[in-house]
Formats: C-alpha cells, structure tokens, sequence
C-alpha cells in the first residue's frame, strides 16, 4: 500500500520493549508499533524521551482462560483466580473480574486511576492470586482443576490460547480498549508528516482485519 504511493517501508523487528523507543528516539527508526500509550508516557518519563503517538490501530483483549472450567457461570465457590501483579496489567485484569460480575471494584474505579486487589471490595468468596503476568500460563496449566487466569494477550497466544478459546474477554467499547490500544509511536514533531500519516492510514485501513483472517489472532481493530 505505500509502495503505491512512493514510500518504502522498512520493517525492523526487536525483541524487547526498550530498543524500538531508544532506536526511535536516537533516528535510527522512523516510527515504531508494538506499544500502548500507558507504557509510552511511562517510558517518556523514565527515560526523558519525547514520543508521541501518531495514531491508534488495535488492541490486544485481556481473556479469562481456563483448563478445566468451559463457562464462568460453573467457577466453584473459593475458585482461585490468578491475575498479573503489576499496576497496568491488574487494573486490567480486575476491571475485566468486575464486567464478568465476579468482584466488585469501587464505583470510581478505572484505568485511569488504576486499582489493585487491595481495593477489591467484594471477591465474593474467590481467591485473587497475583502473580507476574509471564508466568502466569505456567502457574494456571499447573493449578488445580477449577482456576482460572487473566492473562495478557502476547503471553496467552505463546500458551498456545486463542482468544476463541476466551471465557470472556474485554469489552471492545470499554476504556481498555481505547486506552491500551497499541499506537504508532514517532518523535514529538513528527506526527503529522506525509510518510507517517500514510503508515498510520495503511495499518488502520483493513490491514488488522487481513490479519485476523489470515492467522485467526483475535486482536480488535481500533474503529
């Protein structure tokens, strides 16, 4: 699609969630696509960059995944449920408990403000296990019959999980699903340059879409 119009595009691919914003930052990269806004202004301030995003293209649901249970409406009283236990990936985590009715959060409760398991107001008799979220596929393929996990995207596709095989997963016009949506990053200034503008209008012009129906991934383009 960029070819058409006289770009060339060259894909770069890294490993870790550091390099493509230092890489990015430094020039040796145009743009980067692999992040959600959260972790960009964490990464800002930690590192004194200045990114910015350039456009939203998709998010990746958080899923509730289980080996034993087929329906959330058959979780056994006093059923363990292992959620991540870092800030951004539990307030996600929780939000999506309490839209399945099983926790109840404070009424202002949100992605905005965060919360933890701490703040859990009712767990209706569940044990809320938080434990880091690579982790966690292992610790549910090993737990007994019954629990269930949140696990992030990335880690439940490595599990060998489709987000088909969700019990239930975030709401796709939630705040999650805005807020966690992963962006094309660029430099602060350069948002608005042609080339830019056209990668952002390839990505979010069907490509999402040709990519769940080729590979079945199950991420949500952002509409």
């Amino acid at each position: 699609m960029l070819a058409e119009q006289g770009i060339d595009l060259e894909i770069v691919i890294y490993d870790d969630y550091v390099l493509p914003n230092t890489a990015l930052q430094d020039g040796t990269l145009d743009a980067n696509y692999f992040q959600h806004t959260p972790y960009l202004n964490s990464f800002n301030e930690s590192n004194g960059t200045d990114l910015v995003s350039a456009g939203l293209i998709h998010y990746e649901p958080f899923g509730i995944y289980s080996s034993s249970v087929t329906d959330l409406s058959d979780l056994a009283d006093g059923a363990t449920i292992i959620v991540p236990d870092d800030d951004s990936n539990q307030t996600r985590a929780l939000l999506l408990l309490a839209q399945e009715g099983l926790v109840e959060l404070p009424e202002d409760a949100s992605v905005e403000s965060g919360v933890t398991i701490l703040d859990i107001v009712n767990d209706n008799g569940y044990e809320i296990l938080a434990a880091q979220a690579d982790a966690i596929p292992s610790l549910l393929q090993n737990s007994d019959d019954g629990t269930i996990a949140v696990i992030n995207y990335n880690y439940a596709l490595g599990a060998g999980f489709k987000t088909s095989d969700a019990l239930a997963i975030e709401d796709a016009s939630g705040d999650a699903a805005q807020t966690y949506a992963n962006i094309v990053a660029v430099r602060n200034g350069d948002e608005d340059d042609p080339a830019i503008q056209a990668l952002v209008k390839a990505l979010q012009d069907g490509v999402v879409e040709q990519y769940n129906e080729q590979t079945g991934a199950g991420i949500v383009a952002i509409q």
